[in-house]
Formats: structure tokens, C-alpha cells, sequence
């Protein structure tokens, strides 16, 4: 499913999925650019982060922080790359970043800042509502590993950091200072097909750039106390603020052990991801068509399980299991319990109103 925020350089994004929700057709396959978005009078306006925005202008980091890693991806149902950034957990190669950044990745490179070494990466597992993923390098080993803070002691006012890939260039990361301008933020994060809350984020007015997500803020001591995140052209914040956010340390350390131990849950996906092929776009009225609930498909990806069970563009989607499908985003999450080769039941209605159920087995594809 195409549901996009990110802190990515041009072309990052959370991209094509196990079911597609696609953007408005004008953005189709086209690059995106990170921004931060003001709400103005309850619609969201996209700013576009540029340098000498805020409280400096983005530099080289004076002291290179060994421990960020360049992270590029290769989202091959869009045609397109994406870049972010991530922190080293352990020295054998377990990476934080924000789920956004691999989201619709096929395949997933890694360069360690500090041996400026290239690794590829699998998915461990991610936490879609709380935009934190962990990856594993393979064959990864003495890597520089984080210095963890404490973001529960983190107050207003105070100077931080944010280092990442701005640009999505990758080589010596860059960094922008600044200040916390608040606490336990609380932004609305929407692309069209349905909307995630974050909650209890730290605001600053460190600029953050195209290819920063998943990167470090830190604080005068060098800890990191937040990850952080910001929104893409198409995955908007409805916030008053056209200031940066970032995911305090403590919770997104809490997940990333929850998702390295390997324990599920109704938030945290571990492993593959269950690929059922089709591009949808969310309930309400689409080229003539008007429907009240379900998935509306687009198109179907060739030779993907939904095209195998003789779905078509133009199909709703309305039922997987037995269980209703509401919308688009009711299909992802009833997709994010299942696993690869699992075998379901799929209903749906055609355009002349016929209604139709077929059983299929589902692939792996990129995460959501």
C-alpha cells in the first residue's frame, strides 16, 4: 500500500506495498521531496525544508558521528530509489530508522559512516503507527554503536543536533543546531488514504532536511534523544508548526527491543510481509464511481496473488477472511497479521455490481 511519510532525500518515501493506496494520479511515479507541513485553516500547506531555514543553516558535522549509517533503498514497483538515515544499536549491525524510510523497499543498502563500508539489509520488523523500524546488516561486525540519552530528562529550550543524510548524498553526514521548542507534540500524518496520529514527539527548530529521517538528535553531550522524523509531499502533518519532529529515544528504543526479541502485536510487524498486489485507492469517489466502503483497486500488479485470483482494476475490495474490509487501510492492517504463503479468502464486487470470493495464497513483498 502507498502511504507516504518521510524525512527521505528526493525519491524517499513510504512507497509501493503489499496493497498500493495511491496517491492523487499527478504525483504518480514521481519523486518525492520531504517538507514540513503548516496547517492553516485546516488544510495542510507543504513547506519544503530548505537550508538557512530556522536556527542554522545545515553544515558538515564538525565531529562525524561514527554511529549514523546512510540508508538507500530501492522501491522497484515505483521505478524509483529513496535514501534516509539510521543509528548503529549493536556492533554487529542492528540499525534504528524511522519505518518510513524502508517503506516499499525491494532491496535495502547500508553504509556505515564510521568504516564507510556497504551492507545489505533485511527487514527485522517495524511499528507502522510509531514510524520506527530496525534493520540487519549482514555481515556486519565492529560497528560504532550510538550513545543512548535519556529523552525523559529532555527540557525546552535546550541545544540539540540533528545529523543525517540531507540530500540523500550520502558520504559525511550533516548537521544542523538548534533548540527543543516543545514537548509531547502531538501531529496528524495523512496521505489521502487514511491518517496516523504521532504522539509525545520533541519539536526543534534544527532544520531538517531530504534524507534526514531516521537520524539522530542529539544533545550538547552527544546522546541521542530522539530519531528523527518529518513529513513527505504526499504524506502530510497537519501540525501549527513548520518546525522539525523527532521520536523520543526512550520509546523508540523500547520498540526496537520488542522488535529484535522478535514479540508481535497489533502495532509491531516482525518478519516478511504478506504481498497481495494490488494498487487501491481509499473509500469515497473515484472516477465516476462512487462506493461508500471497501478498497478500490486501481490496478493489479502482474503476475502478483491478485491477479493469479482474477481481480481487475476497477474491483472493491470488501471482505478478506471473512472479516469486512472498510477501507484501504483496514485492508493493510488485516494484512500486517498475516504472514507470506498463508492462504486466504478474498471477497470483492466488480463494476457491474457482481459480487465474487476467491482463495489465494499470499506472497512476500516490501514492507508496509
Amino acid at each position: 500500500m502507498r502511504r507516504v511519510p518521510s524525512c527521505g532525500s528526493p525519491g524517499v518515501g513510504r512507497a509501493h506495498q503489499s496493497v498500493h493506496a495511491r496517491r492523487p494520479p499527478a504525483t504518480t511515479g514521481r519523486r518525492l521531496l520531504d517538507a514540513a507541513v503548516l496547517a492553516a485553516g485546516g488544510a495542510s500547506v507543504v513547506l519544503l525544508v530548505a537550508p538557512g531555514v530556522g536556527a542554522s543553516a545545515r553544515g558538515s558535522a564538525a565531529t562525524v558521528n561514527l554511529s549514523v549509517v546512510d540508508i538507500v533503498t530501492n522501491l522497484a514497483y515505483q521505478n524509483a530509489g529513496a535514501a534516509g538515515t539510521g543509528i548503529v544499536l549493536t556492533s554487529t549491525g542492528e540499525v534504528l530508522t524511522n519505518n518510513h524510510v524502508i517503506r516499499g523497499a525491494a532491496t535495502i543498502k547500508v553504509t556505515d559512516v564510521g568504516n564507510h563500508r556497504t551492507y545489505p539489509a533485511t527487514v527485522v520488523g517495524y511499528d507502522v503507527s510509531a514510524d520506527i523500524a530496525v534493520l540487519q546488516l549482514k555481515g556486519a561486525s565492529g560497528l560504532k554503536t550510538a550513545a543512548i540519552g535519556n529523552s525523559t530528562t529532555v527540557k525546552v529550550g535546550q541545544s540539540v543536533t540533528a545529523t543525517g543524510n540531507a540530500g540523500g548524498t550520502g558520504g559525511t553526514p550533516t548537521a544542523t543546531t538548534g533548540t527543543v521548542t516543545a514537548l509531547n507534540r502531538t501531529i496528524v500524518a495523512s496521505d489521502g488514504s487514511g491518517s496516523e496520529r504521532l504522539t509525545g514527539l520533541i519539536e526543534t527548530d534544527a532544520v531538517l532536511q531530504p534524507g534526514d529521517s531516521g537520524g539522530p538528535l542529539t544533545n550538547a553531550a552527544g546522546r541521542v534523544i530522539g530519531i528523527d522524523t518529518a513529513a513527505s509531499s504526499t504524506f502530510t502533518f497537519q501540525s501549527g508548526s513548520s518546525e522539525g519532529f523527532a521520536i523520543p529515544i526512550n520509546r523508540a528504543v523500547a520498540l526496537a527491543r520488542q522488535i529484535t526479541a522478535k514479540k508481535a502485536s497489533a502495532t509491531v510487524h516482525i518478519g516478511p510481509t504478506a504481498f497481495l498486489g494490488v494498487d487501491v485507492v481509499p473509500s469515497g469517489y473515484y472516477r465516476g464511481q462512487q462506493f461508500t466502503a471497501g478498497a478500490y483497486v486501481l490496478e493489479v500488479i502482474p503476475a502478483s496473488p491478485a491477479e493469479k485470483a482474477g481481480i481487475v482494476g476497477g474491483d472493491v475490495l470488501n471482505s478478506l477472511n471473512g472479516r469486512t474490509i472498510a477501507s484501504s487501510t483496514a485492508l493493510t492492517n488485516l494484512l500486517l497479521t498475516m504472514k507470506p504463503r498463508a492462504t486466504v479468502t478474498l471477497g470483492w464486487v466488480d463494476q457491474a455490481g457482481a459480487r465474487h470470493s476467491g482463495s489465494l495464497m499470499l506472497a512476500s513483498g516490501p514492507p508496509q
